[in-house]
């Protein structure tokens, strides 16, 4: 009888370290652990232990995870089926954490897998096997944790003798043999930036005289090689510098504020100057908001995430409110949302509407019609999504939707999102929109057709100014062969509302309306435009 072909197993060693210390030798910790799985593997041959090409080494990665290129390679292998045996140095080496070790162990189960560890022997399959890498597991993890609880201790310890221990290098700073050291020409920018903000008092302000002044933030060198910043302040980063203690030689950890070795820059008087001009202005700002026709003001954001924030036009007397993405104000162009600016009144009226809807928890009844705007809104209101088809109501959570144990409650009164359908377009920050009224004669159809032409192209330059594709309104001058006047004249009707559109298209509009009248005269409110055009309501 022939004897039967052993079965070959492929077996796949994967290593770590979890540091950076010593991998540039020649030979390191990662080659060492390589070394003795090899070793191992070749003591198994006569079971049929085969190497299988390729290695598996992740230097300077931290066993707390799963994100490690080398190991996700290696599970890619194993969902693949390739590979029948993983050999490690030390189990901790695959992962520290008992809940991803699961995880891996389910995975190498469903494909086959075994999992030998070079110093501790056991097996996978046996219970008796899964019993004992639970308990090693279990200390690694503990290890991990009283690894990371003497960090935390050090760095408070480190804080509270004022040493810097790592992190972003604030502006105005340069690490050198593990110190700050001050930058003359930048920290001369941090001072300006607290001078400029006390006289200004607003950091709005501040942002647009240091974008005239030609201050950029500074050149950053990321660990991929790239280089980023040298670009305008924006209000945040500026917000963050104007309150950072570090400026005047503190060092700020888990609240509590120590002094710090390096030498300051910014003066202590002018910085609790800056302070409490920044305390008046968070009280001016909650004074405003409260005081706001603005209803939404806070809690209004385009698709993309981005805060949208109320503001206006005058024409022919009148103002006309809306909201528009900071993104499109910042010109950030790459980042607005698909609805960059929204008429105010409508989108508060479908808001405010649809939260007088909810049903009371108590005796299921609607809140009464007459109860105030902004008291709905606070009480019921977390945020507001523009959509270009929907308005997304996103609604708080009170007392009444959780249990006693404060988990949410099935409550069919308290939706967590009401969706409000609505049709919005993609206007920019271009000055100006739309018209006049007429008689309410049929259009004829070349009227119609080249009206609904112009208001195309008037739609095409704005969606070309908004997506970056032109950087003004000459290059579409030069490019449809026009003075730029005439671009600027007839870029308002891009913003008609989509009811006047579908007018012009079933021949409702009034007959004599024309693409100057529109451009010229039409108000801002989609509302207005129906009310002056005659045109039916929703």
């Amino acid at each position: 009888m022939d004897k039967q072909s052993k079965k070959l197993f492929r077996c796949a060693i994967y290593t770590r370290k979890s540091t950076e210390h010593n991998l540039d030798l020649e030979f390191n910790s990662l080659d060492a652990q390589r070394e003795a799985c090899e070793a191992y593997i070749k003591s198994q041959a006569h079971e049929g232990w085969r190497l299988s090409p390729g290695r598996h080494d992740d230097g300077a990665f931290s066993g707390a995870s799963l994100e490690r290129p080398a190991l996700q390679k290696l599970l890619g292998e194993v969902q693949a089926e390739k590979i029948d045996i993983i050999v490690v140095y030390k189990a901790d080496r695959l992962t520290r954490s008992l809940a991803d070790f699961a995880k891996l162990v389910e995975l190498f189960d469903r494909h086959g897998v075994s999992f030998v560890s070079v110093t501790q022997s056991f097996n996978t399959t046996s219970s008796m096997g899964r019993l004992t890498l639970n308990v090693l597991l279990s200390f690694a993890q503990f290890e991990r944790e009283v690894i990371g609880e003497r960090v935390r201790d050090k760095i408070a310890a480190s804080k509270a003798k004022g040493i810097w221990v790592g992190g972003p290098i604030p502006l105005g700073y340069a690490s050198v043999k593990k110190k700050l050291v001050v930058l003359p020409a930048q920290a001369d920018t941090v001072r300006t930036i607290f001078r400029r903000y006390f006289e200004l008092g607003s950091i709005r302000a501040l942002a647009e005289d240091l974008d005239h002044g030609g201050f950029r933030t500074k050149l950053q060198e990321i660990s991929n090689g790239r280089v980023r910043g040298g670009i305008r302040f924006g209000v945040g980063y500026l917000a963050q510098i104007l309150r950072n203690r570090f400026y005047i030689g503190d060092v700020v950890y888990r609240g509590k504020v120590h002094r710090g070795e390096h030498d300051a820059i910014v003066d202590q008087d002018l910085f609790q100057a800056v302070q409490a001009k920044l305390a008046d202005g968070a009280v001016a700002r909650r004074l405003k908001l409260r005081a706001s026709p603005a209803i939404l003001m806070g809690r209004i954001y385009d698709d993309r995430g981005n805060r949208m924030t109320p503001s206006h036009a005058n024409k022919n007397g009148a103002r006309y409110r809306y909201y528009i993405s900071h993104a499109l104000l910042q010109k950030r162009t790459d980042e607005v949302g698909r609805v960059p600016r929204v008429p105010a009144p409508e989108v508060e009226r479908l808001v405010v509407n649809a939260l007088r809807q909810l049903p009371s928890p108590a005796d299921d009844r609607c809140p009464p019609v007459s109860a105030d705007e902004r008291d709905l809104v606070e009480q019921h209101l977390d945020r507001v999504v523009i959509r270009p088809n929907a308005i997304e109501i996103h609604l708080r959570r009170t007392s009444d939707d959780e249990d006693h144990t404060g988990q949410p409650t099935d409550n069919d009164h308290a939706p967590a999102t009401i969706t409000v359908p609505w049709i919005g377009t993609a206007p920019s920050a271009a000055k100006g929109i739309l018209h006049a009224p007429s008689t309410n004669r049929a259009m004829n159809s070349a009227t119609r057709d080249a009206l609904l032409a112009t208001i195309g192209k008037a739609r095409g330059w704005i969606d070309d100014l908004v997506k970056g594709r032109v950087s003004s309104f000459a290059e579409i001058a030069r490019r449809e062969g026009k003075v730029e006047r005439h671009i600027r004249f007839l870029a308002p009707l891009a913003f008609v509302s989509p009811q006047l559109i579908t007018a012009i298209i079933d021949g409702a509009a009034p007959a004599d309306i024309a693409a100057t009248e529109i451009a010229k005269s039409l108000p801002y409110s989609w509302v207005e435009q129906r009310r002056r055009l005659g045109l039916p309501h929703d």
